[in-house]
């Protein structure tokens, strides 16, 4: 394909009103499964450009696809519009200022990864039009990513069936391709029910579930010195019992997040994390149950895809920052600390500079130092051959799920990274539309790695969408 700067004028021409929408869910944030005003923002914008719609997929009231073209290959573009909890601020400010005492905040910049994944798909449908050219692309509106594992129940339900490709984008300090290497990852709950009493009159009747809690944390803990390395837990109370020290706590409640470097690792610690909470039951007379919520799996790498994003990404260079953007990044670098910035050098491989900016395409062999992530991508990787990039919105160190990523995300450097990535997600879709060859060794690396290694949804049937998460 050698009218790449097509495509790139058509990404340019339909830039504002693709701006203004990250502008817009950026000015709503919602947490996962609850991105009614969001998910209509973007629906209202599908259809201002003559998309097809599919509202509810997956049994999600936020979840949509657009789809445009007719016949050929299918490219879907992932785009995402959930916020996180406690992260309001507000926009161009380089102290930490809340909007909204405890509100929501986009502090992975995923107002921009819906606009981009969408501006991109706009481009492509007005590039099929213009050539004639026999495909479709699908602009997938994919909710609640952080945690709530959309796109794991999407894969599961055939959402991504009939789907060729599958492009995506994260925003980040550097512009590459995002290397294919992520977590597996469940959140499951636990529930103790013990026995209510009277803390000082009949303390030897009660049986408490919150002591139950603590020694899982305390049994979990001492699972960490025999895991692999590269394994993680967290957790978060949800339900400590009630305020009063005086009654025995009679219920109890504990969310654990367990992150493995593929499936089956996880699974095996789940089962121990398991076999942890059955101890703290035994221990304090309790009852337990669990309940998985949500799971992702591993990315799987796909090199034909990965090296055809990388030329396009090589033929574009870095996105055009001005001064200003450079100024205003240089203020937010100051409220980093060196850690932040090192870090993010390390995870791309590449020596420290005094750049406040990406001004560089982050070569695809660079030995990076990665700390993993999870992401429900890892699902559609697994279903159909998957590629991302990342695209740089912010400056250099900013640590995702911060107020510093909320503060950038309406500034005119995040605008044009958004608008550069899209240039290269549109670009490789119409690459794999008009090159039989890619499309072809895109699905052959994807099943060599699938027979090896057969997908199995992380998700149990039977298992909803958490509809409910956010106010668990």
């Amino acid at each position: 394909m050698n009218d790449s700067r097509d495509i790139w004028q058509l990404v340019e021409a339909k830039q504002e009103p693709l701006i203004a929408l990250s502008d817009r869910v950026w000015a709503t944030p919602e947490l996962c499964y609850t991105e009614a005003r969001s998910a209509a923002e973007h629906k209202a914008e599908l259809e201002r450009h003559g998309f097809r719609i599919t509202e509810g997929v997956a049994e999600i009231p936020t979840a949509m696809i657009g789809e445009a073209g007719d016949g050929g290959p299918v490219i879907a573009i992932l785009g995402e519009y959930d916020a996180l909890p406690g992260l309001s601020q507000e926009s161009g400010v380089t102290e930490h200022r809340p909007l909204e005492s405890g509100g929501n905040g986009h502090g992975c910049g995923h107002n921009l990864l819906g606009a981009g994944a969408m501006l991109a798909a706009v481009a492509v449908k007005d590039w099929l039009a213009s050539k004639g050219i026999k495909g479709r692309v699908r602009y997938y509106g994919c909710p609640a990513e952080e945690g709530g594992a959309a796109k794991t129940f999407m894969v599961r339900e055939g959402a991504f069936d009939d789907v060729d490709v599958a492009i995506s984008w994260h925003p980040s300090s550097f512009c590459e391709v995002v290397p294919a290497v992520s977590l597996a990852n469940t959140r499951i709950d636990f529930t103790f029910t013990g026995r209510a009493s009277h803390a000082a009159a009949s303390p030897h009747l009660g049986r408490s579930a919150l002591d139950a809690v603590e020694l899982m944390n305390v049994g979990v803990n001492y699972m960490r010195e025999h895991m692999p390395s590269d394994a993680r837990i967290h957790y978060a109370m949800l339900d400590s019992g009630g305020i009063a020290p005086n009654v025995v706590q009679a219920r109890a409640k504990v969310r654990y997040s367990v992150r493995a470097r593929d499936l089956a690792g996880m699974h095996e610690l789940v089962e121990r994390v398991r076999k942890v909470a059955q101890g703290a039951a035994l221990m304090t007379e309790t009852k337990m149950e669990s309940k998985i919520i949500s799971a992702v799996s591993n990315l799987l790498p796909n090199d034909p895809l990965e090296r055809a994003m990388n030329d396009v990404l090589q033929q574009l260079g870095p996105p055009p920052f001005d001064e200003a953007d450079r100024s205003f990044a240089r203020q937010i670098q100051a409220t980093l600390s060196d850690q932040d910035i090192d870090n993010v050098y390390r995870s791309v491989g590449q020596p420290r500079t005094d750049a406040v900016l990406c001004g560089k395409i982050v070569p695809l062999d660079s030995p990076r130092n990665l700390m993993r992530g999870s992401t429900d991508v890892g699902d559609v990787s697994w279903a159909i051959p998957t590629v991302q990039a990342h695209g740089a919105v912010m400056a250099i160190g900013t640590p995702l799920h911060t107020w510093q990523v909320v503060a950038q995300g309406k500034m005119p450097a995040a605008h044009k990274g958004m608008v550069h990535v899209a240039k290269v997600m549109a670009t490789t879709a119409c690459k794999l539309l008009t090159d039989e060859a890619l499309l072809s060794a895109a699905k052959a690396d994807h099943q060599a790695r699938t027979a090896r290694v057969p997908y199995r949804c992380p998700i149990p049937d039977g298992v909803a969408p958490p509809l409910d998460m956010a106010r668990a």
